[in-house]
C-alpha cells in the first residue's frame, strides 16, 4: 500500500492545488513588497484548502517581527484562511527567473506539473537560467525546464554523488 496523500490534495486535482497558488501569489506579492520596504515574497504554498504558507526574505533579515508585520498586511485572508508567514530557510524556495539566476551552480530539487522527458521530480545544478527557462544538469544529462511547468523547486544542500 503507497503513502497517501493529503486529505486536501484527494479532493483537488494538483493543477488546481498549483493554480491557486500561482492566484494567490500574483494577488499578495505587491500587497506586501508595497506595504514594506525591502520584503521580497519568494513563494507561497498551500498545505491545505484554507491554509497557506507565505515564504519572505528581507536584506535585514527574516525575524518574528517581519513576520507579524507581513501577517498584518495578509489580514484580509484572514477570514477565509490560515496564514503562515515564514522565513525561507537553508532550503530557500525558488520560482523566478531572479531566483534561478541567483541559484547558477548550486544544487536544487525541483517538481514539474507535467511529465518532462517521462519525469517529474528532478535533483541536479542549476547550469542555465534565461528568461523563459532553466537549464539543469541530472543524472549526466541537461534538462531544458521552462518556468511556467516549476511547481516547486528549492535549494538543496546535500552530496548528490
Amino acid at each position: 500500500m503507497g503513502a497517501r496523500r493529503p486529505f486536501f490534495l484527494e479532493r483537488y486535482r494538483m493543477a488546481d492545488v498549483y493554480d491557486k497558488e500561482r492566484t494567490l501569489l500574483r494577488e499578495i506579492t505587491p500587497k506586501v513588497e508595497g506595504a514594506i520596504p525591502g520584503v521580497e515574497v519568494l513563494a507561497l504554498e498551500l498545505s491545505g484548502p484554507e491554509r497557506f504558507t507565505v515564504y519572505i526574505d528581507h536584506p535585514q533579515q527574516v525575524d518574528h517581527a517581519l513576520c507579524e508585520r507581513v501577517t498584518d498586511v495578509l489580514r484580509p485572508y484572514l477570514q477565509q484562511y490560515t496564514v503562515d508567514v515564514s522565513s525561507p530557510g537553508i532550503e530557500r524556495p525558488l520560482r523566478t527567473p531572479d531566483h534561478f539566476r541567483r541559484a547558477l551552480g548550486r544544487k536544487v530539487a525541483l517538481r514539474t506539473a507535467g511529465e518532462l522527458d517521462g519525469r517529474r521530480k528532478f535533483k541536479g545544478e542549476v547550469v542555465d537560467a534565461g528568461p523563459e527557462r532553466i537549464r539543469l544538469q541530472a543524472d549526466g544529462n541537461d534538462y531544458e525546464i521552462p518556468y511556467d511547468a516549476v511547481v516547486r523547486a528549492n535549494l538543496i544542500e546535500e552530496d548528490m554523488r
